[in-house]
């Protein structure tokens, strides 16, 4: 009988209950707490960080506005204060007895030079001044190029007191110091009594100069004696300019107090744009005439650069602070034009400016009265507003820029400060990154922790396993650090010690094989040592142009029994390296060194057309070299030498101990041409005579036998000692 199993069914309640908790009844606990974990981080950092980004978004970008007006408000208040006190600086100045005094005196002595004279010699002195001093200074005002005669002086009084007072000097700073050419004039005995006082002035505020003029536009005194000393400003080559119409609006205030202050512009005197600060001399009831100072670019330049200390000002790599005038014109340097000038050019012209005013101020050297900034903030900043705002700036890079006007009497300026977008909202876009890794990391921290755990776990293995690898490789320079004190950071510190020594003994290793390498290299050239190095036993080679020297010193056998072998060491010593040195200027190749002799080729391992003459010449340094070092010591020796060139062999000889030499006929030659002489001296064969004797000057040495039979020898005679 055949029995079949009966299907047991599970109860209704509990198929039902699997049914509805299926999903979570077969999940881990460490499943369902990262489930939990995963949960709960993501409410939570969203929540954190919305809230976060909101605030510390606002926080951050209010905060690059309120730096960068707090600079622009700082840059602001100190060029006004630097103006104001230089106003009254100037007023306190003016109107004193002494500026009185020596304005009168000036005038004075001015005029009485009217009919005075200078000689031939002082109008070329003259001439010569002009030329030097007008030599860089290209363009004038329009941009165009300055014609030194149109400059040159007419007036007696100007041509007499520059022969005097300003083309002597090289530089104008030893012209201001410069007292009295105690040439008798009234007008060198009132610069010898004033000139101290205003170049005192000149030199405590920096100023490019002070000038005095009398009411008929004569400039009667120059602190720097520069070239507009004696010229006549109303009808002289420097009038075309803001300084004429200040001085005359300075005569027509009729007022000692009065105080005017010029925009910046070109004054051909001035290596860069200049502004003057002018007030009347004299009384209240006569004006006798007008102190003007020259105020300079590099004084405004060094405000609003903070001479270049951007960074240390809160600047970072892109801020700045500029300038402008009434006419969009810059009154300051740009930053990138002072830090690169070709990424200044191309960045300006992508942003709208013409290439040719771009160039133009790379000639001027400055970006002051050339450079335009046409951008909204200094429209609404010269419409009297303050504020900040984010446009292209002038450079054609998006900026956060604050503007506002200048408080300046007289100077319709405005100053902004800006810093590109990128690096000021810098740190909100570092923030808004931040905030989101950090959500992102929160997210996925609790389900990493374990996958972390296990790798946390093998890691000092995986390291000592890569620094295995690594010292496999070569690299015995490896470092585990050691981040545990188990046997794992036991492991690793063993590590550590075996790979230091394995360094260590490396590094001997290498230092050894490098004195090997000096050591044969002092033995023989270096394409020679490298085929021994490859395993070549046998070395020549035949070389068919090579001038031979064979040299020694006269003298050195008589000290050899007068001196100990230490103290005839040193001479040889000596002697000998300054014969190498010679010998490596020259291109002169030492083949070897005897106890009284010097072996030496030239065209040897390396080929050189003008063999002949490097050796001769090198004959010639090692001659000079002896008869020095005769001098010096008191020794009697002398240098006596053969040269002769052809073809010879070279290579090593030996097995056990390697010498390289070199043989051959031409080397026997010289060898014999050397030492058939008793006499020193540097002799030459037939060969070399023929190559030199346009040059240098031989006397015939009688003969020597040589391959081919008796050769005539010459003997080098008048070379330079």
């Amino acid at each position: 009988m055949t029995f079949f199993p009966r299907t047991v069914r599970a109860p209704e309640k509990l198929r039902k209950r699997r049914g509805r908790h299926g999903v979570l009844s077969r999940m881990s606990i460490q499943s369902k707490l990262l489930l939990m974990l995963l949960l709960t981080s993501i409410l939570s950092a969203a929540v954190v960080g919305a809230i976060g980004y909101q605030s510390g978004r606002s926080s951050l970008r209010a905060s690059v506005f309120d730096r960068l007006t707090e600079i622009r408000e700082s840059q602001s208040r100190q060029l006004e204060t630097q103006f104001s006190d230089l106003k009254n600086s100037l007023a306190i100045y003016s109107r004193g007895n002494t500026a009185a005094e020596a304005i009168a005196a000036f005038t004075a002595g001015f005029a009485e030079l009217d009919a005075a004279t200078i000689n031939i010699g002082q109008a070329a002195s003259l001439r010569r001044y002009y030329d030097r001093m007008f030599a860089d200074m290209t363009l004038d005002d329009g941009g165009n190029r300055v014609d030194v005669r149109a400059l040159l002086p007419k007036s007696n009084p100007q041509r007499y007191l520059q022969a005097l007072y300003s083309a002597p000097f090289e530089n104008w700073e030893r012209a201001i110091e410069f007292d009295d050419a105690r040439d008798g004039s009234r007008w060198s005995a009132a610069n010898a009594r004033f000139n101290e006082f205003f170049r005192e002035i000149v030199h405590r505020f920096e100023f490019e100069d002070l000038l005095l003029l009398d009411t008929d536009g004569n400039v009667v005194y120059s602190a720097y004696k520069g070239p507009d000393l004696g010229t006549n400003i109303l009808t002289g080559p420097y009038r075309e300019g803001q300084l004429t119409e200040a001085y005359e609006k300075a005569l027509a205030s009729n007022s000692i107090d009065y105080v005017g202050v010029t925009d910046f512009g070109w004054y051909l005197p001035a290596e860069e744009p200049t502004a003057w600060f002018l007030s009347p001399v004299g009384s209240q009831d006569q004006i006798a005439g007008v102190m003007a100072v020259q105020f300079p670019i590099s004084r405004i330049n060094d405000l609003m650069t903070a001479k270049g200390q951007w960074r240390d000002t809160g600047m970072g790599k892109t801020g700045e602070t500029i300038l402008v005038g009434p006419d969009d014109l810059m009154r300051s340097d740009s930053r990138l034009f002072r830090e690169n000038r070709e990424a200044f050019v191309s960045d300006v012209v992508d942003g709208g400016t013409p290439p040719e005013i771009a160039e133009e101020s790379i000639d001027r050297r400055g970006t002051t009265l050339v450079q335009p900034v046409n951008t909204e903030s200094v429209e609404v900043a010269q419409r009297g507003n303050t504020g900040a705002l984010i446009e292209d700036d002038y450079l054609g890079h998006q900026a956060l820029q604050s503007y506002s006007p200048v408080d300046l009497p007289g100077l319709h300026w405005v100053i902004v400060a800006k810093i590109d977008t990128d690096e000021a909202f810098a740190p909100v876009s570092q923030f808004t990154r931040t905030l989101v890794l950090s959500t992102v990391l929160i997210i996925f921290a609790v389900c990493l922790a374990a996958m972390l755990l296990a790798r946390l776990f093998v890691r000092p293995i995986r390291r000592l396993q890569t620094g295995a690898q690594q010292i496999g490789a070569g690299d015995y320079e490896v470092n585990i650090p050691v981040w545990s004190r188990d046997e794992f950071g036991d492991l690793t510190t063993t590590f550590n010690d075996m790979s230091q020594n394995l360094a260590i003994k490396e590094k001997l290793l290498e230092e050894q094989r490098a004195e090997n390498e000096r050591l044969m290299l002092s033995l023989m050239p270096e394409p020679v040592m490298r085929r021994y190095l490859d395993g070549e036993e046998t070395i020549a080679q035949d070389h068919n142009n090579v001038t031979v020297l064979f040299a020694d010193v006269l003298g050195l056998d008589d000290l050899s029994h007068r001196l100990t072998s230490e103290e005839l060491l040193v001479v040889i010593n000596s002697l000998t390296r300054q014969f190498d040195a010679a010998a490596e200027s020259l291109g002169v190749e030492h083949v070897r060194t005897l106890h009284d002799g010097y072996v030496a080729a030239c065209g040897l391992n390396t080929p050189r057309l003008d063999n002949v003459r490097r050796t001769v010449d090198f004959a010639i340094e090692m001659d000079r070299i002896v008869d020095r070092y005769a001098a010096e010591s008191g020794y009697d020796l002398r240098l006596r030498a053969g040269i002769d060139n052809g073809a010879v062999s070279s290579g090593l000889v030996g097995r056990s101990t390697l010498t390289y030499d070199v043989w051959g006929a031409t080397v026997d030659l010289a060898f014999r041409v050397q030492r058939g002489n008793p006499q020193a001296g540097i002799y030459v064969t037939a060969r070399v005579y023929d190559v030199m004797h346009d040059t240098l000057e031989f006397v015939a040495a009688g003969e020597s036998a040589g391959e081919h039979g008796t050769e005539p020898v010459w003997r080098l005679r008048g070379h330079p000692q």
